[in-house]
């Protein structure tokens, strides 16, 4: 079986993406996935969509959809993002428009390979659920959840890695040591994000899956560049900038 890394959520952070390319490199991975949202919030939608090309597998997101078509059940603040991204992307003046714009509409919304389901927010409503670390307390989500994962469903959406598991339970990566065995029990991981980390951490989150062993991943980067293209930009809020700085 291929070593595979898998990552989500780039949002159009090129800095944070090339570090997490870098890193990727010396882990000996044979193919890389991504869940989705290649763009929204970030300075460098049309660079990272030219990195994201060359991947074995890229999957919609929702801000890549709100790009394509309307945003819908957005903040105002991602709602401005989303427009101005939209402007980058249909610029024809820019080399490789429509090849960017090509690809973005291409992109599926779920993938499987043998017992692994991969989608972008979960396995229920692959574009747009949000699947918290809170919500293993909401007994009836998670079991209505469950019930469509075969066996194994990686996620991205939240920007919050972990494991949750089919009796309600969730762990993080410093829990378990950043490790975890897929075995014969169903389970979802969230990889967490590359480009816009949530859980309080500034650094990149993805994660590898070598056979049975699944590993987090953290990866160090200077945020400082992209927050500062981001307060160049009317159309970005500066809070999607400073958030960078915080994992927040």
């Amino acid at each position: 079986m291929s070593k595979r890394a898998i990552i989500s959520d780039i949002h159009g952070n090129i800095e944070a993406l090339s570090a997490v390319l870098e890193d990727i490199k010396a882990q000996g991975v044979d193919e890389i996935f991504c869940l989705g949202d290649v763009v929204g919030y970030g300075p460098n939608p049309r660079q990272c969509i030219d990195a994201c090309r060359n991947f074995q597998l890229v999957l919609l997101g929702n801000h890549d959809n709100g790009a394509l078509f309307d945003p819908d059940g957005f903040s105002s603040g991602a709602e401005r993002a989303i427009f101005w991204t939209r402007q980058q992307l249909e610029d024809n003046t820019v080399d490789g428009a429509e090849e960017r714009w090509n690809f973005l509409a291409k992109l599926p919304r779920t993938h499987r390979v043998g017992d692994h389901l991969f989608v972008h927010g979960s396995p229920r409503s692959p574009l747009n659920e949000y699947v918290f670390p809170e919500d293993v307390y909401n007994q009836r989500k998670i079991e209505r959840i469950f019930g469509f994962i075969h066996q194994y469903c990686f996620q991205g959406h939240t920007h919050v890695p972990g494991v949750f598991t089919e009796n309600c339970r969730f762990y993080s990566p410093t829990e378990i040591g950043n490790e975890f065995e897929l075995n014969e029990q169903k389970v979802m991981i969230n990889v967490g994000s590359v480009g816009q980390p949530r859980d309080g951490d500034p650094r990149s989150s993805y994660v590898t899956v070598d056979g049975s062993q699944l590993r987090f991943h953290r990866v160090d980067y200077d945020p400082t560049p992209t927050r500062d293209k981001i307060y160049e930009i009317d159309s970005l809020d500066n809070f999607l900038g400073d958030r960078l700085l915080e994992g927040r």
